[in-house]
């Protein structure tokens, strides 16, 4: 029986085959680049707002602490949102005039709240507390960054789960003392790493417990 093929047929279907398996590897390692990517995590990205708050002022230039507006930090699970008549604690004294905060000075005479857009935004199927990452140690710059330099506010890191789950198992690598958590300045002044561990037997932080899916998914 004659031969149908030409021998270097075989050569073109192991290519074929080796080749569709890089190509198949190729899309996968794109698609996990695109997935934390700041174009679908939105990371690095500055959120308009209705006032162009900023951060670099009023944190980094005027040294307001971030508990003057966020109250609720350290004992609630929501940092809290400043309410109009906070920010004219100030600003019925200063910047009476200005055209730029005219939303706010409307918000305060008409009673209704400044829709701001929220920036770090878990799904609803993620459980998260402000409170007790605050009590045990875990500095804002942790996971907001340096607001204090920030004039829109972005979401500085992923949010996915790879990035929380990076901290809960190595929380060494970030705890501070709790009287250095709203300090955007403070660095360690000896091994971070040494330092954390005494953290964690001070604090009574259970490694295990962290990584348990019940500690976020309830």
């Amino acid at each position: 029986m004659p031969q149908v093929f030409h021998p270097s047929t075989n050569t073109f279907s192991r290519v074929s085959i080796f080749g569709a398996i890089f190509v198949l590897g190729g899309l996968l390692w794109a698609s996990a680049l695109v997935q934390r990517s700041g174009y679908v995590t939105r990371a690095g990205v500055a959120r308009e707002q209705p006032v162009p708050f900023s951060h670099r002022h009023h944190a980094g230039e005027l040294g307001i602490d971030c508990r003057y507006c966020h109250t609720s930090v350290e004992n609630a699970a929501f940092a809290g949102i400043p309410p109009t008549k906070t920010c004219m604690n100030c600003h019925a004294q200063i910047w009476l005039d200005s055209p730029t905060l005219e939303p706010v000075r409307a918000s305060f005479r008409s009673g209704r709240s400044l829709t701001w857009t929220r920036v770090n935004d878990l799904p609803d199927f993620v459980y998260f507390n402000h409170s007790i990452h605050v009590q045990k140690g875990i500095g804002c710059v942790s996971c907001h960054g340096r607001v204090d330099r920030m004039n829109l506010v972005w979401q500085e890191s992923s949010l996915q789960m790879e990035w929380c789950i990076n901290c809960h198992r190595h929380p060494e690598q970030y705890l501070r003392p709790r009287q250095q958590v709203f300090n955007m300045n403070w660095t360690p002044s000896g091994d971070q790493v040494t330092l954390g561990r005494q953290l964690l037997q001070a604090y009574g932080i259970e490694v295990a417990h962290l990584t348990n899916c019940s500690t976020c998914h309830r």
